[in-house]
């Protein structure tokens, strides 16, 4: 795309557009920087846009941009908090209660199960690539999730936790 297309893009649509990536990721320099990728994307990539869709399809690549970065960042932090049991505790009621269930997966669960929870929860892997590295199932993966998650909430809801 020409450079003064894309400058008349900017103008036009970076408004709107830095307002909606700043209502979902509240953020004004993440907001930023996911409208000036998705432009600089526009003047180095090959994309024509119609002049008539053009705007939903702005509006649409920040939706997108923005939900990826906050998949992203919830799968880094869910990785730190389940790395947390690993760290020593202060005393964190919720440190204890990580380590506890940790604890009750590596006590009671089959060692597929240990290893599942882990690419689950500690590396954040989808469905797909634990099924890949197990040699099973996408199904297979989501029954002994389910079936792991069913026995962790029976075992510390009956304990009050």
């Amino acid at each position: 795309m020409e450079r003064n297309e894309v400058e008349r893009l900017f103008r036009t649509h970076y408004a709107r557009m830095y307002r909606v990536a700043r209502s979902l990721l509240y953020d004004e320099q993440e907001s930023e920087d996911v409208v000036s990728d998705i432009f600089e994307g526009l003047l180095h990539g090959s994309m024509a846009l119609w002049p008539e869709s053009e705007e939903s399809y702005l509006l649409t690549s920040v939706r997108n941009q923005c939900l990826k970065r906050l998949r992203h960042e919830e799968v880094r932090r869910r990785t730190s908090v389940a790395d947390a049991p690993r760290q020593s505790t202060d005393g964190n009621g919720e440190d204890d209660r990580l380590s506890e269930i940790v604890e009750y997966v590596v006590a009671h669960r089959s060692a597929q199960e240990q290893r599942i929870f882990d690419q689950r929860f500690r590396e954040g892997l989808t469905y797909e690539e634990i099924a890949r590295r197990e040699g099973i199932s996408k199904v297979a993966v989501w029954k002994h999730l389910s079936h792991i998650l069913n026995t962790i909430r029976q075992h510390f809801n009956t304990k009050g936790l």
